[in-house]
This record gives structure tokens, sequence and C-alpha cells, in this order.
């Protein structure tokens, strides 16, 4: 159940006071909006037990909201001095419940924090929002259950991606790689005029949950590298795009039961994975 928040001045108050202005160089968009930070935060569901991790929490505004929706514990991970100083009140008003990392995400390995069950609910800077996803999502694929749920804030470019399907123009290799991992759903949108200071772009919010196991069978490592080739000239056929695999492209079609004359964007997961195996079996098989 939701607590009654404890006293705490205004995020506005807390930003003059910090001087917290936004750091382009950090990504930074405060979000202040206390109804859309409430909505993030249900929308990871029932916090009470385990741990969630909140990236880049800024002034604190979505972490209110996560101690306030009942969060149990809180693990806060932000590299700017000035933020932590900031939210030091915060954990003073939320004792044995929120705890500050000085650190960048980049460096940390959110699967071992806390005790599970973990959720990361993030609005994710810009900036490295892929990249920290793509670590997230390999901690998955070594350990499905590293996350119960990953509830991130992306713009909106990138959130079309992960949630595309195929023979449309947003998908591509991030569309493959989550959705074989998680079942990905789109939640809602969130205007450039809820931030302080507003990007130039809209934001997404999205929902990922670990599948218990993947979509098909295959080695990361694989998927990664069919995907890059067939998305790196997605306009061309797979009997073209695939040549830089360093296989025979032919036997490698012909073992993934795919068409060569299809292109990327019009295969699904599935054919990924196929495709994935066909070039580990081809690969051992000429060493």
């Amino acid at each position: 159940m939701p607590d009654t928040p404890p006293a705490l001045p205004p995020l506005r108050e807390v930003i003059a006071r910090h001087g917290l202005s936004a750091r382009k160089g950090l990504g930074q968009h405060f979000l202040l909006d206390l109804n859309l930070t409430g909505r993030i935060a249900r929308a990871a569901g029932d916090m009470a037990a385990g741990t969630v991790i909140e990236i880049g929490p800024g002034p604190g505004g979505l972490t209110r909201a996560l101690l306030a929706e009942g969060a149990g514990r809180v693990i806060a991970i932000e590299k700017d001095a000035r933020c932590l100083a900031a939210l030091t009140d915060l954990a003073a008003a939320y004792p044995a419940r929120l705890e500050l990392v000085s650190g960048d995400a980049m460096e940390i390995d959110a699967a071992d924090l806390g005790a599970p069950p973990r959720r990361v609910v993030a609005n994710l800077p810009y900036n490295v929002a892929t990249p920290l996803l793509l670590r997230w999502l390999t901690a998955v694929y070594r350990a499905p259950d590293s996350f119960d749920c990953l509830v991130l804030m992306f713009q909106k470019e990138v959130a079309n991606r992960l949630t595309a399907a195929p023979r449309t123009k947003d998908y591509g290799r991030l569309s493959v790689i989550t959705q074989w991992l998680c079942e990905v759903r789109p939640l809602f949108e969130v205007p450039a005029r809820a931030f302080t200071p507003p990007p130039k772009v809209i934001s997404s919010v999205v929902g990922l949950w670990p599948r218990p196991q993947p979509l098909g069978s295959a080695r990361m490592e694989s998927l990664e590298r069919v995907t890059a080739a067939a998305f790196g000239q997605r306009r061309k056929m797979l009997r073209q795009s695939l040549k830089s695999l360093g296989v025979e492209t032919s036997a490698l079609i012909d073992t993934a039961g795919v068409t060569e004359t299809a292109r990327a964007e019009e295969l699904e997961v599935s054919a990924f994975c196929a495709l994935a195996r066909a070039l580990d079996d081809l690969t051992n098989g000429a060493s």
C-alpha cells in the first residue's frame, strides 16, 4: 500500500537550494510532475519486497514516488555530486529504505545490487539509455531472474524500436534482442513540457518483463553478430547482407531454413535465432 509521505520541501525548492541546473553532458532532464512520477512507480507493481534500482534520480522526483508507493528498499545510483547532496534529506525521511550510491551506472552491475526480486525503475539519461539497457539484457540472458521487471523511460524513437514488429521501419537489432529476452509493452508517453528543462523530443515509458526462457534457443553473442550483419545492410537481401559473417552464406541460409531473398526486417525473432544457431554450427564445423 502507498505510504503517507513525510513533509518534504517542493522539488523546485530543492533544485534552487542546491543549484541543480540540468547538465547537458549528463543528459539531465528533471521530471517534477507528481502525477507522472506516481504513474511510473505504480507501473512496477508491488514493490514491497526486494529492491528497486533507480538510475539518475536527480533531485528525487521519481525517488519520492517510489517510496511513497511502498517500495521497501530503493537503491538510487547517481554520478552527480550535487544531486547526491540534494537527496540526503529524502534519505533521512525514509531511514533504511533509501540507499544512495555514488557512481556511474555503466560501471555498476545492477544485477548484484540488493535482494531479489529486483526492479529497475528509471527516467534514463538519453545519452546512456541504450547502452544501459543492453547491459541489463546481457544480465537477463545469463540469469533470467536477475530482474523481475524494468520500467524505463526512453526518448520515443528508442521506445518505438524496442516494441517494433517485423516489417515496420523501426524494427531492428534492438527490437530482436529485447523481444527475444523480454515481454515488452509500451506504457505511456510523457510530453517534453513535463520536464525541467524540456527536451526537444517526446519520451515514452516502456515495461520489460524478462521471459523465463528466451523466445528461441541461441547464444547471445551469435544473435548479436547475425542481427548486426543483417540490419547493417537492411535494404539488401539476406544472401548479400550476411556475407560479412565469414561463413558460406548459402549454407548458413539453408541450415537456418530462411529465405535467401528476404530482408532483415521481414524476419521474426525465431528466424534470427535459427540463423544464430546455424552460424555456430558452421563455425564450429570449420574449426
